[in-house]
């Protein structure tokens, strides 16, 4: 059986116009040989006619599969059975080698005729389900099978990690079958169905044609998706939301500075349990914990460190060779190194603003180090548990304009990417001289903006998003981190997001 393409991750080239497909195609090129051509985000079949054409004249070097899915099918091509199929006819003689039909458009004709017609390449038999999973997905794949392609393609909505597992099960049952489980849970098994023996992975280019796709580049360049072997430790940060997080630039950058053979991935969880019950199947060795899981997380840990019980909170979990759960508290790390620099903490009077994990982190640490914590949260009732647990004060919101701190520290989410127009408190609530925000992206929120103009110091979450992250990483490997790759990777990143919110109109 012929394999598909040299490399792995193809690059998908989605476009309204043949002029943007072939500056797609192009850019792809230069970093694969395994594209995808969907001819079918064309605006019109003039487009597609123009844009094969051009492709006949060139005939670049790689594996080209062309794709035309119609509308009943989760494509965009609105013409007749008849017509996708002397489009797809076409993309081979201007040197696609492969191409892709879904089952909707091959069972309405025979194997017979469908290779008189399109004898001249190999076929991708495929199956969509965007809604969710199939019952029976063994049958599906069994079905497939049946019209005799070179190769076949199961995608599958998942809406738990679970499900994702379960569908990366079938690319074990027969070369080339490809797995592409779909929707933004299962984000990070498009990259590790290559392990699991998928013979492709998608990554859209520019424009995603999929629920939950990643990137060309994050897949090539972050992931490193082409280079996971079942070798490989597997590390990831679990939140909800996730997508803001920069610890995955952050912890690859490490692994990649100390050539080791790890990947770190972003997990959305909306069932904590889900997420655990995947552990073991997916081999992770240990992960990061963000909101709003880091007080949960405790239930399930098979033991703790000391300091992260007492405080009631855990960041980072190590998952042992014998699948048990340990867990630690970086924040602690991290909010020293960002503030006792700045700040005489044995004799500072500091608000926190907020009662959860993060908040228990940040008053542990204060209180420790002799401050007078005081806590302000909108639920009451875990202010003051928090502030009892501490030996600070409960601080109701309308006291605050009448009250002097030495810091306040947010540890809430507002202010948070996409949301940057908000903030926790207004320019009259701070009565301080330093406002530490623990987000880091954006790294001057709205809440550093307003504390600046008053000429408040003001002290970014990226330091402690630094100090905790490589404290995590350490606790991993039990190497020392590449700190200075690691925090180049974090600062590129938010350098490329803000050239890209500015270019926008």
């Amino acid at each position: 059986m012929v394999a598909i393409g040299t490399d792995k991750i193809c690059a998908v080239v989605a476009a309204e116009h043949s002029s943007s497909m072939w500056n797609q195609l192009t850019q792809a090129l230069r970093q694969t040989r395994t594209v995808e051509l969907r001819l079918d985000w064309l605006r019109n079949e003039r487009e597609i006619h123009v844009f094969l054409r051009r492709l006949a004249k060139k005939r670049p070097r790689a594996t080209l599969i062309a794709t035309c899915r119609r509308r009943e099918a989760g494509g965009r091509f609105r013409g007749p059975i008849s017509s996708q199929l002397l489009i797809l006819a076409q993309a081979l003689r201007a040197g696609c080698a492969w191409y892709d039909l879904e089952i909707e458009s091959s069972s309405k004709w025979t194997a017979e005729l469908l290779d008189v017609l399109l004898g001249g390449g190999r076929r991708i038999a495929s199956a969509h389900f965007f809604r969710t999973s199939p019952a029976n997905q063994r049958r599906v794949v069994a079905d497939l099978w049946k019209t005799r392609p070179q190769a076949i393609k199961i995608a599958a909505k998942c809406g738990s990690l679970s499900a994702g597992v379960q569908l990366l099960g079938l690319a074990r049952v027969k070369r080339n079958t490809i797995v592409v489980p779909m929707g933004d849970v299962v984000l990070p098994l498009r990259c590790l169905s290559l392990r699991a023996g998928s013979a492709l992975t998608y990554a859209p280019l520019e424009n995603a044609t999929a629920p939950g796709q990643a990137s060309f580049d994050t897949l090539k360049n972050l992931w490193k998706a082409d280079q996971i072997s079942r070798k490989t430790y597997v590390y990831g940060v679990i939140g909800n939301p996730i997508a803001h997080s920069l610890s995955p630039q952050l912890q690859n950058a490490g692994f990649q500075a100390r050539k080791m053979d790890a990947v770190y991935f972003p997990f959305l969880v909306h069932d904590l349990r889900d997420f655990l019950g995947a552990v073991k199947a997916l081999g992770i060795r240990g992960f990061s914990v963000t909101l709003p899981y880091k007080q949960e997380i405790l239930r399930h840990l098979d033991s703790c460190d000391p300091l992260a019980s007492a405080i009631g909170a855990v960041n980072t979990v190590v998952v042992t060779s014998a699948g048990n759960l340990y867990g630690f508290n970086t924040d602690y790390i991290g909010v020293l190194g960002s503030l006792q620099e700045r700040v005489t903490l044995s004799q500072s009077r500091v608000l926190i603003l907020g009662a959860g994990g993060a908040a228990r982190a940040v008053a542990f640490a204060l209180a420790q180090s002799g401050a007078s914590v005081c806590i302000c949260a909108r639920r009451p009732k875990e202010a003051k548990k928090l502030a009892r647990a501490v030996g600070g004060l409960e601080f109701p919101r309308s006291r605050l304009k009448s009250e002097f701190f030495d810091a306040i520290v947010n540890s809430t989410p507002i202010g948070m990417y996409p949301k940057t127009e908000n903030s926790p408190l207004s320019a009259r609530d701070l009565n301080c001289r330093l406002v530490f925000d623990l987000i880091y992206r954006p790294v001057t929120t709205k809440l550093l903006q307003l504390a600046s103009r008053r000429g408040i110091e003001t002290v970014s979450g990226l330091e402690m998003f630094l100090a905790q992250g490589m404290a995590q990483w350490e606790i991993w490997t039990g190497r020392r981190a590449p700190a200075a790759a690691m925090r180049k990777a974090v600062l590129d990143a938010l350098r490329t997001e803000t050239r890209t919110a500015q270019a926008k109109p």
